[in-house]
């Protein structure tokens, strides 16, 4: 017997929900274990990602149905322990990361089922926590870029929200890619964003796109609103406008003569294969925040609703 899966516990520590609710709905206990099914693995979780999606399913916010009680997380990394039926590529004692399901769930505990489909091996230079903290955001970025906007060499595109999680990757991939890269951050943000490969940096608190009216061929928004809407000013007719917060309005993107649509991630592993290939190497960073361990999950939603914490993304270890 593999000693992976002759030492299997039993049961093992999670982060569930009975019900949808506030933060206080979280708890840490024991929840019973499963092997897994066709096209899935059983990893042994070395650390999780925590994302605003996370609180959107606490809080019954999801656009997806999330049957309870059930396990919050996605983004995971750690080594897979046995396979299901029909997976191959993937064996016992491999490193990976990835997501849990297309439900975005299971992934804040010690042990999780995930998609074969959904997990790629591990980059060897990346830490179980920074591989951890790339896939759903770094995915995003990716498919904004390259599937919906189908950016191009020398294309001039303004990424909205360059310092974010997600849009430190898109600035960085959009520079390899041969972009000409305008991002909008706060002036404390600016040195950073530039840093990642930005032409140019501006405030949109503090200053108009009138400096880039009809300029651009892509906007890439991660910040919705009226940043969204003003930044239609900036797209050339025949441009497009991707958003992964918001629908964009009909008549803006009527008047703009531009196409524009709102985008959900779709994690696969050939994505993750390609970006774990730029990571291995180095050439694209990633930036990890806060670590927490498991037990204080709650703590790290107290810091997706607001609580101070250093920038990047977070992380709990298990």
């Amino acid at each position: 017997m593999d000693p992976l899966t002759s030492a299997l516990p039993a049961a093992f520590k999670a982060v569930q929900i009975d019900s949808f609710g506030g933060i206080g709905s979280m708890q840490y206990r024991n929840v019973p274990l499963e092997r897994p099914a066709a096209g899935q693995v059983l990893l042994r979780v070395a650390a999780a990602g925590v994302g605003p999606w996370d609180a959107w399913i606490r809080s019954g916010n999801s656009v997806l149905p999330q049957p309870l009680p059930l396990t919050l997380g996605s983004d995971i990394a750690g080594t897979v322990v046995t396979t299901g039926e029909g997976v191959s590529g993937l064996s016992a004692g491999d490193d990976v990361l990835g997501v849990t399901n297309p439900r975005f769930t299971g992934a804040y505990a010690e042990y999780a089922l995930a998609d074969a489909g959904m997990i790629a091996r591990k980059p060897s230079t990346l830490s179980f926590e920074e591989a951890a903290s790339v896939p759903v955001i770094a995915v995003t970025a990716w498919q904004m870029l390259f599937e919906q906007a189908r950016l191009k060499k020398g294309d001039r595109v303004l990424i909205l929200g360059g310092a974010g999680n997600v849009g430190a990757y898109a600035v960085q991939l959009a520079r390899r890619a041969g972009a000409f890269v305008i991002a909008s951050a706060s002036h404390r943000d600016a040195d950073l964003v530039m840093s990642l490969g930005a032409d140019q940096v501006f405030d949109t608190r503090e200053q108009s796109f009138d400096e880039y009216r009809h300029s651009v061929d892509v906007v890439i928004d991660l910040i919705g609103g009226e940043t969204l809407d003003r930044s239609f000013e900036t797209v050339k007719p025949g441009g497009k406008v991707v958003s992964a917060v918001a629908e964009p309005n009909a008549e803006r993107v009527a008047a703009a003569e531009v196409s524009a649509n709102f985008m959900l991630v779709r994690v696969n592993t050939a994505t993750l294969i390609a970006l774990s290939e730029l990571l291995e190497t180095g050439a694209l960073k990633t930036r990890v925040g806060e670590v927490l361990p498991l037990p204080e999950a709650r703590v790290a939603h107290e810091m997706l609703e607001g609580r101070k914490h250093a920038p990047g993304k977070i992380v709990l270890v298990s």
